[in-house]
């Protein structure tokens, strides 16, 4: 048995028969770019999550630059984030020429711990905005850090590449703060089939503002009233996506269902630290990432290689601890998120893997602790 932990391509093969149509049409039509497919997507996304407005952008990276950019933030700001995100999310600060800063992290929940930030926003001055992130599917500690921000007069913009279809006391996350940046890259609970992005915001002039950047800053077509980028979902992957879109729910509740197998099956294995679920946090699971010490954790994964079943580690090495960004100050601790990255494991999790998969995943890992 071969077990990946990710294995997007099992999705077209459950429905290809409806990828197959969509995106036939798509060719039929004649008309590839920011055409009714991606108009078609966005006004279906933004009904989804819950906001007024969602755009369809080229890519998740993308859609954190133009949010910030939408803000007015660039040379010489400060953007507040974390360090165990994705590179990303770090990158769409830095390209809009703002400074990035870390706040520190929950070590139980992986996600940006409010008094980190409020320590941070206390010490470092200039802090224009903050970046939150959902990571693995579990949406953060809104309303404490939502306090913080307010006490500062920061906005909050919500990372959800991680996070489709995640909500907090019964809100999508994406509707929470100022604007959210979605990835559809094809391995997230909503994927195309290949890069593609969207930005959901209920402000009408940030909206407005951030059309006019994502294609040239265009006010017409070929007049450019501010300087913009070039960053557009196609009609191809909008079509694929609205395919997949009302799939989705029911994709979660499948990694939830694998998640709570997880639970059940290696609850008693003492050397592991489970994912934990917090009330009124509803986690999608993105990835179901397990705990242990540095040492076991390489035999673990060794052993499971041989036996066919694939990890990863979400990710290997922390932001501020990578050569790119060794220039980033660090004004406060950041001890949790230094010492996060040494432990973490990410187990095969996917709607379409099957319950014999499942269940040979754990037994294996079972084995390897007796």
């Amino acid at each position: 048995m071969k077990i990946l932990q990710a294995a997007p391509g099992r999705s077209y093969i459950a429905h290809a028969i409806e990828f197959n149509q969509a995106i036939q049409n798509v060719l039929d039509s004649g008309w590839y770019i920011l055409g009714k497919s991606v108009q078609k997507f966005e006004e279906e996304f933004s009904q989804y999550i819950g906001t007024r407005y969602a755009v369809g952008v080229a890519n998740g990276t993308d859609a954190l630059e133009l949010i910030l950019r939408g803000l007015g933030i660039g040379y010489g700001d400060k953007v507040a984030t974390v360090g165990n995100t994705a590179v990303a999310t770090v990158s769409a600060i830095e390209r809009c020429g703002a400074e990035v800063r870390f706040a520190d992290i929950d070590i139980h929940t992986f996600t940006m711990s409010p008094n980190s930030l409020s320590n941070l926003l206390e010490t470092e001055k200039g802090i224009k905005a903050v970046i939150v992130v959902h990571l693995f599917g579990a949406p953060v500690a809104w309303d404490e850090l939502a306090l913080v921000a307010e006490k500062h007069g920061v906005p909050l913009i919500e990372d959800c590449a991680q996070a489709h279809g995640a909500n907090y006391r019964g809100r999508k996350c994406g509707t929470l703060g100022i604007a959210a940046g979605f990835s559809f890259y094809p391995t997230k609970n909503l994927g195309a089939f290949g890069d593609g992005g969207a930005i959901t915001t209920n402000n009408i002039e940030l909206y407005q503002r951030i059309i006019k950047l994502r294609q040239y800053g265009w006010g017409e077509r070929y007049i450019s009233i501010s300087a913009g980028i070039n960053s557009r979902l196609d009609e191809l992957q909008a079509a694929i996506l609205s395919v997949k879109l009302p799939l989705l729910e029911e994709a979660n509740e499948r990694r939830r269902n694998i998640a709570a197998c997880y639970r059940d099956g290696l609850k008693n294995v003492a050397e592991i630290m489970l994912p934990e679920e917090y009330k009124n946090r509803y986690h999608v699971y993105h990835q179901f990432v397990i705990q242990m010490e540095s040492e076991i954790r390489s035999a673990l994964v060794a052993y499971l290689s041989q036996h066919g079943i694939r990890t990863a580690i979400h990710y290997p090495v922390c932001i501020p601890e990578q050569p790119a960004y060794l220039h980033i100050p660090r004004p406060i601790s950041l001890i949790n998120t230094l010492n996060i990255n040494s432990r973490i494991l990410s187990l095969p999790i996917y709607p379409e893997l099957s319950d014999e998969e499942i269940h040979f995943v754990i037994s294996s890992i079972r084995d390897f602790f007796k």
